[in-house]
């Protein structure tokens, strides 16, 4: 292969190739994955070394730099549990810490894994079918009963219910041995992470190193999703299903992969409280009213899945959905059941129950495991305690989150004394298990190659011609040389994982062949939430701007030296506005250009240009599936110009500038939204809530600047803040008069910044959304705006007063309400209670 640009001397690639090997020593006693016993490169790595030797220090830094900006514009995010605020659910995010080294694999050896790890998800799959079925591993002996009961994710409920304990996901976290040999780790069950961030790692260093990636023949990951797709399809009982990704929400710690993996697969992401049950069935809340879920991969845990049956205190679940799944009118993935054999309790069981239910010896063993509520167990492991870690034996054993195993010996002796306590007073929560020495693999650090322990995750999914594992998966490398066990917290690094052929590699796409492709022209469903959530998302747009206006306004006005008639009576006006909206403190103490900095930067003012940037951030993450990745780097954009650095004090014209920057941003969204975005449901829901709270805006605007006794500059503040400066000046020779400048700012149909043009494109929208009643009714929504587009239609402008502008305000909220109860809340009222159209 070669590569763009002169091809470095054979003596350049050699100097390279020294500088980033120098000082690269493999631990002692462990498997390294660059460097052999012998201390060579091993074969595999050699095309890797070779390519990268061809790039200078500065070309690397180019290519790394790529790959993050990639997940950084993307905004791949993850959360290390207790990061979480509740008012501002991306406070908490964490960059994805992305390697930029990845993990090189042989198809030869890959063989043997995915051939381990297809096994293992063939054995757990039966062993579930069998828990929740005959339960003949436990009548034969070959699973003691207490490991299966004394489970939490052992769901009683679900007992003999079809597909209580399915499984279709699978994941298996994998080390390598000081021998070479690859150990299972952890079953992962119940609802396993990181198929989607092994997805983006992959996006991020194929695109840093396109050519390389391509001459390697790295295995691609679309037909993994392209069979997990469709064994998902082929559990439905209806020809095209409504499939749902049931998420815990955005304050969730992978949030970010879920919303992602919704996108690319084309499911539907949904919270709990988008689901309602309606005759053993499950419906999705949508503003169409109640369309049926077929199939619902769920990423919580099956016990918070049904209040009713399960865990009574969850809110993350659906009422009742353990009768559907009893009456096999939903299919969920995994079974609500599933987690129950991703206990380390049953890993010591699992040889013999490998050769009982499938005839075979495991082809991946696991690390030496043993159940402490067994006493010879429990008697082997006290005596070797200090030779073992002690991990619990079930998720949340002993109370709270599963904290992984701990090195008995490192313990200090009053801690491991009463570790010992406990194992002896309730062994059947903890097992003993052998420390895992994990592999190393290089990590790129001040210009040169470091080795680092690493575990690998990789993923098996159900299809209809069996199970396929994806060919790659994500490393979790730790930044501790001597780490024992890897987590996704801080200090962590991932990585991607390339397996390579002897042969150029097909390329898969998720696409449908051609002829296979039904034509449609309509997205789909719209939940409520999601409705919900892009009206309001379209209202903190328009009020940042509306704000944004205002200091513009009172900065430009305090920047002019011209002192205009009635200019000190203006400043007085936009300010009190300002504070009346909560964007800055009020105070005779208060000068115009601390309010003016307040109202952009004000991290405690609710009002603030910052404050609603961030709340409109924070809207947008929950429907982060449905906006495009340019749209989102926007909101990044406008927090970071409106960001004010510690110390820093803007003059007046600086806060002038950062003002009219991220207006520019906003016109940047409102171009992508009216360019790039389809016009359906979502769309008009966006729209709506722009178009309510620029009408609500300008009412406000006239109220204030255009009353009878408002000096001329107070009219021309009115135009700036609603940009018809233009417009005005081209059809009036004169200055600003208040008659004129009403009709333009409030009655003007033509004047995409009035009232009345508010209003026609409300009347437009609201005529296209789906209707619940079928007796000829006008629905409320319906009724106001036709009432408000009559007001609009016939009122004059020389009768406008403060009165019947508050009027027109008041009428558009009232619409507001008027669409949240009918759309929203559709259990609230008896429109929203109808089930027309229940599909």
């Amino acid at each position: 292969m070669a590569l763009q640009g002169r091809s470095p001397s054979a003596r350049t690639r050699t100097e390279r190739r020294n500088a980033l090997l120098a000082g690269y020593r493999p631990l002692a006693g462990v498997h390294d994955e660059l460097i052999g016993p012998d201390g060579a490169v091993r074969p595999q790595w050699e095309p890797f070394l070779e390519e990268w030797c061809a790039f200078s220090p500065a070309e690397l830094n180019q290519r790394f730099g790529l790959a993050d900006r990639h997940v950084h514009d993307t905004g791949v995010s993850y959360r290390v549990h207790g990061d979480l605020d509740e008012r501002d659910p991306s406070a908490g995010e964490r960059a994805w810490p992305l390697s930029h080294v990845p993990l090189v694999i042989t198809g030869a050896e890959w063989e043997t894994i995915a051939a381990g790890v297809a096994q293992r998800a063939e054995l757990l799959g039966a062993l579930l079918d069998d828990i929740y079925g005959p339960a003949e591993t436990i009548a034969k002996g070959l699973v003691p009963a207490s490991v299966v009961a004394g489970s939490p994710d052992y769901l009683r409920p679900l007992q003999d219910a079809p597909g209580g304990g399915s499984l279709q996901l699978y994941a298996a976290d994998l080390g390598r041995g000081p021998d070479g040999r690859w150990w299972v780790l952890q079953d992962r069950t119940q609802a396993p992470s990181g198929a989607g961030y092994a997805l983006e790692n992959r996006l991020a260093l194929s695109r840093a190193f396109p050519d390389l990636f391509r001459a390697m023949n790295v295995e691609r990951l679309a037909a993994f999703f392209q069979g997990f797709r469709a064994g998902l399809v082929s559990r439905s009982q209806r020809i095209e299903p409504r499939i749902c990704l049931l998420t815990p929400g955005p304050l969730n710690e992978s949030y970010f992969e879920q919303t992602y993996l919704a996108r690319y697969l084309g499911f539907l992401l949904v919270e709990g409280g988008d689901l309602t049950m309606r005759e053993e069935r499950v419906h999705v809340r949508t503003i169409a009213g109640l369309k049926r879920a077929d199939v619902i991969w769920r990423r919580i845990d099956g016990d918070f899945a049904d209040p009713l049956e399960l865990n009574a205190s969850s809110a993350l679940g659906v009422p009742g959905l353990v009768q559907a799944v009893r009456k096999g009118n939903v299919h969920i993935a995994n079974g609500l059941g599933s987690g129950a054999v991703e206990a380390r309790a049953l890993m010591g069981f699992l040889p013999a129950l490998a050769r009982n239910l499938l005839g075979q010896d495991l082809i991946l063993p696991h690390v030496a495991t043993w159940w402490c509520g067994q006493p010879k167990a429990r008697a082997a492991v006290l005596d070797r305690l200090d030779e073992l870690s002690i991990a619990p034996a079930f998720r949340s054993a002993g109370g709270g989150r599963d904290t992984g195993p701990v090195i008995a010996a490192d313990l200090p002796a009053a801690e491991r004394e009463a570790l010992r306590a406990r194992v002896e007073a309730r062994g059947m929560d903890y097992v003993g298990q052998e420390v895992v020495r994990l592999s190393t693999m290089p990590v790129f650090e001040n210009g040169r190659l470091q080795p680092r322990p690493m575990t690998l995750r990789v993923f098996a999914a159900a299809t209809p011609e069996g199970w396929k594992v994806m060919p790659g998966g994500f490393c979790r490398i730790s930044d501790e040389p001597d780490a024992r066990a890897v987590q996704m917290r801080s200090g962590v690094r991932s990585s991607d994982v390339w397996v390579t052929s002897d042969a150029p590699v097909e390329h898969v796409t998720l696409l449908p062949a051609p002829d296979r492709i039904a034509i449609r022209r309509i997205t789909g469903t719209l939940p409520s939430r999601a409705a919900d959530n892009l009206f309001w998302l379209g209202r903190y747009l328009e009020r940042t701007e509306a704000t944004l206006r205002l200091v513009r306004a009172l900065l430009g006005r305090l920047i002019d030296t011209d002192q205009t008639q009635g200019r000190n009576e203006t400043l007085r006006r936009l300010a009190n506005l300002l504070v009346a909206w909560g964007a800055c403190p009020g105070g005779r103490d208060q000068t115009h250009a601390a309010q003016a900095s307040a109202a952009l930067h004000g991290l405690d003012q609710y009002g603030s240009a910052i404050a609603t940037v961030r709340e409109a951030r924070r809207t947008a993450s929950v429907i982060r599936e449905r906006l495009s990745l340019d749209a989102w780097r926007l909101f990044g954009d406008m927090q970071d110009q409106l960001s004010l650095a510690p110390g820093r004090d803007p003059s007046e014209g600086e806060a002038y500038e950062i003002a009219d920057e991220a207006l520019k941003s906003l016109a940047a969204f409102a171009g992508l939204s009216q360019e790039n975005m389809v016009r359906g449901s979502g769309w008009r829901f966006l729209d709506i809530g722009r178009r309510l709270e620029r009408g609500v805006a300008i009412c406000r605007f006239a109220r204030h600047f255009a009353e009878g006794s408002a000096p001329t500059d107070s009219l021309d503040a009115l135009l700036d803040l609603t940009d018809s400066q233009i417009t005005y000046r081209s059809r009036y020779l004169l200055g600003a008069s208040l008659q004129p400048v009403l009709d333009l700012v409030m009655l003007d149909p033509y004047n995409p910044r009035s009232v009345a043009f508010q209003v026609e494109r409300l009347d437009a929208e609201i005529r296209e959304l789906p209707s619940l009643t079928e007796d000829g009714m006008l629905e409320a929504p319906r009724r106001l705006i036709l009432k408000l587009a009559a007001e609009c239609r016939t009122a004059e402008a020389a009768r406008l007063d403060r009165t019947s502008i508050l009027l027109f305000e008041q009428l558009l909220m009232g619409l507001s309400s008027a669409i949240a109860d009918r759309y929203f809340l559709q259990n609230s009222g008896p429109e929203g209670s109808r089930l027309t159209g229940i599909a």
